[in-house]
């Protein structure tokens, strides 16, 4: 399998070449989510995302110290490879960078999750390209009144990622979307935001906003910047993520996360 795409866009990313946001970038990689936390917090973070499967599927946990994620992304480096870090202290953002060495402890223990920018090629191919590919922007993004499982320190609320779809369409999509439990899965809720506790469509609370045409109606997936909300909760010492939408690609190809429904 050819992974060299992945691993030359990692290189442009580490070198600044690419700082922006990643959605469309490398099709056929799967794109990750990151979050980082020292050692005293890292098990509590784990089972938070054991118990928050949808928003926080695991891909990969590294050793404390270290910033390679292992066999998932050869010769990557969790401290420099991601186009933007945020970096929260005692639960607020208080920097955000495009190289991350320089908060990195001694003991961080960096955790990768899924993300439905995996599957967005997948739908592309099927003549779903979700409108942020289309329009060349970030997904839509917005924080819910659905609570998270907790886990020590670890609470928030859920955030969902939104598509917008003709009503005829979402068969094809969820059909497409659940066979990818590992970046998020099928949809969690379509149809009428406030459900959520979503007040204003158009005032998506991360990425950017896109266009819903008349006969389409928005379509939510959990979304990896729930542990966004949990680490705001949480009022750690310091932590790490990736900013939203601006993910870590790994060498994993789309396929090798597919299941067959």
């Amino acid at each position: 399998v050819d992974r060299a795409a992945a691993q030359e866009f990692r290189l442009r990313v580490r070198s600044g070449e690419h700082k922006e946001q990643t959605s469309g970038c490398v099709p056929g990689h799967v794109q990750a989510n990151f979050v980082a936390v020292p050692k005293a917090y890292a098990f509590d973070f784990l089972v938070f995302c054991l118990r928050n499967p949808r928003p926080c599927p695991l891909l990969a946990m590294t050793n404390p110290g270290e910033g390679d994620p292992g066999i998932i992304a050869s010769g990557a480096d969790l401290r420099t490879d991601i186009p933007r870090y945020l970096v929260f202290r005692e639960g607020k953002v208080v920097e955000s960078v495009t190289d991350a060495s320089e908060y990195w402890q001694s003991d961080m223990v960096g955790f990768l999750l899924g993300c439905s920018f995996s599957w967005e090629q997948k739908l592309a191919d099927q003549n779903l390209a979700p409108r942020n590919v289309l329009e060349g922007l970030n997904v839509s993004m917005y924080r819910t009144a659905l609570k998270n499982q907790e886990s020590g320190p670890f609470q928030g609320n859920l955030v969902v990622s939104m598509r917008p779809y003709k009503e005829s369409e979402i068969g094809d999509v969820e059909r497409i979307t659940k066979c990818y439990p590992g970046a998020h899965g099928g949809p969690i809720h379509w149809g009428r935001p406030d459900a959520l506790g979503i007040d204003d469509i158009c005032a998506p609370d991360y990425g950017d906003v896109v266009n819903i045409a008349r006969d389409e109606i928005p379509v939510f997936w959990a979304c990896g910047v729930t542990p966004q909300t949990a680490l705001e909760a949480a009022r750690l010492p310091i932590a790490i993520t990736h900013a939203p939408g601006h993910m870590f690609v790994t060498d994993v190809r789309d396929e090798e996360m597919q299941l067959e429904h």
